[in-house]
């Protein structure tokens, strides 16, 4: 079905105001904490024939305590794995629900394959504990979350469960300056949707967009609602363009990145989800940008997460004031994060305030030696990175990689040239908790290019604090006593507990 762009209006002057502001969110906190009490609510949305399901799974939800079942549409993402031996990549299916909700929320899940020995419920650090009935298993959410019920270890035949909490006031067709798609499938001409200033684009639950949404130039617009993004010529394109909002959508399957945004200012991303399948299916892609902040986000992708550069094809400047945050990272391929590879070697650039923070990191499998990394700073191309905040990051059992992984590098495949160095790293409270980690690296170039001043505080790597005053034998190196690596052309690189940090600021 084709949605005739006649319904484009343009944004109402409240939405206008909350979109320059970028207090989306703010606003609808205020809207909840005026109603007194609301009742529990759970809205479900239909998946539209002609998008393809997936039979693993049978999904039920309710309200707390005493709703009514209602039975959820699976959807189909699918992921990739690359062959090691032939670097060709295979594609499977997995299954995915989505729902809104107020209040808590009951799942029932039941595994249709049968012969469940064990079910978990992921990130682990929420704490949530399945009951277990046989092929059938029922939990709760308190809060909307998004997560992964894995069936015996399944790595691809497992279920994706998004949510979002319920939108008291979603605009409806006809609403000014909005470009509205109700449910269903709809397409447009070209497949890549413009969106002019002052405009919100709403894809409201139940509606497949199969375009790319395009913000070139312009400023004050954006893309929302509980809908979906689905196998366009990439998800959202963000170019020159200032002040955008990415809210609540899901982006399932592009013919490229789930977002790029090159040479923009003040972008804010907040609760978008993406799966990829297809060659160079990176998530959000940042370069010659400043002020973007992604935060809640879920993303499962078969190459990196995010990742940050500078220059790259027609962008350039720098990089700066990037935050992530507040998300959920699965990479089938490549890193979660992955900073510094692109640049420029004629005018060189800077790539620096960058924070990671509140981040579980669910899996990275990664092959290549020099690609590894659930987050990697790789600066090549004369770039400089400077000041990097991580913290409070936690990196459950991957498939192949490494934790953390810093190289002053010269990739002749991508780089003209060596990056300038790395500097000023702070790592608080990161932690990984498995047996499949190849041995971390910090690889200066030489002493022109090298990596200086990074600190670790309370790095926790199987339940132990790892610090240079643990017990050790003397002529050790820190990273000796965990089989991590770091080169002659590494300068100050410090391993803290909390009690010692919290002293040395004294």
């Amino acid at each position: 079905m084709n949605t005739p762009l006649s319904r484009r209006t343009a944004l109402q002057a409240a939405g206008a105001t909350v979109l320059a502001a970028g207090l989306s969110g703010t606003t609808a906190a205020a809207a909840r904490a005026g109603e007194a009490n609301p009742a529990p609510k759970l809205v479900t949305y239909p998946r539209p024939d002609a998008m393809a399901t997936n039979t693993s799974f049978k999904v039920r939800a309710r309200t707390v305590p005493d709703g009514e079942w209602q039975t959820l549409d699976i959807w189909r993402p699918q992921l990739e794995e690359i062959n090691p031996e032939t670097g060709s990549g295979k594609v499977y299916n997995t299954s995915m629900v989505c729902f809104d909700f107020r209040g808590s929320a009951e799942l029932e899940v039941t595994y249709l394959q049968g012969g469940t020995a064990k079910a978990r419920v992921r990130p682990d650090a929420l704490g949530i504990t399945p009951e277990l009935l046989g092929d059938t298993l029922r939990f709760t959410l308190d809060d909307p979350r998004d997560i992964v019920v894995q069936i015996n270890d399944e790595t691809f035949d497992c279920l994706h469960v998004l949510t979002n909490r319920v939108d008291p006031n979603p605009p409806v067709a006809g609403d000014p300056d909005v470009i509205y798609f109700g449910p269903g499938v709809h397409t447009v001409p070209g497949n890549v949707l413009s969106v002019p200033s002052g405009t919100t684009v709403y894809l409201a639950g139940g509606a497949v967009l199969k375009a790319q949404v395009l913000f070139k130039d312009v400023e004050k617009a954006a893309l929302a609602g509980h809908g979906m993004l689905h196998a366009g010529p990439g998800g959202v394109l963000c170019e020159g363009s200032r002040n955008i909002r990415v809210e609540d959508v899901v982006i399932m399957n592009p013919n490229g990145y789930a977002g790029t945004f090159g040479e923009c200012e003040n972008v804010h991303v907040r609760k978008v989800r993406s799966f990829s399948s297809k060659g160079n299916g990176d998530g959000f892609d940042v370069f010659s940008s400043t002020a973007v902040v992604f935060d809640g986000c879920f993303m499962r992708n078969s190459d990196d997460c995010f990742a940050i550069y500078g220059h790259r094809w027609e962008y350039y400047g720098d990089t700066r004031d990037i935050t992530i945050q507040n998300c959920t990272l699965w990479a089938d391929v490549a890193h979660p994060v992955n900073v510094g590879t692109h640049g420029n070697t004629d005018a060189p650039e800077m790539i620096e305030n960058l924070v990671i923070r509140n981040v579980d990191i669910l899996d990275h499998r990664e092959p290549q030696m020099g690609y590894q990394g659930c987050i990697a700073l790789n600066t090549g191309d004369s770039n400089l990175i400077k000041n990097v905040r991580i913290e409070d990051v936690r990196i459950e059992d991957f498939r192949w990689g490494q934790v953390i992984h810093m190289r002053v590098m010269y990739n002749t495949k991508y780089n003209t040239s060596v990056g300038r160095g790395i500097e000023d790293v702070y790592v608080k409270n990161l932690s990984y908790t498995g047996s499949h980690a190849n041995p971390s690296m910090f690889l200066g170039y030489d002493a022109d290019h090298a990596i200086k001043d990074v600190t670790f505080e309370n790095l926790v790597l199987n339940g132990k604090v790892i610090a240079d005053s643990m017990r050790k034998p003397g002529w050790y190196h820190t990273t000796d006593a965990m089989q991590w690596f770091s080169n002659e052309h590494v300068v100050n690189l410090k391993f803290l507990t909390t009690a010692e940090a919290e002293a040395a600021a004294q």
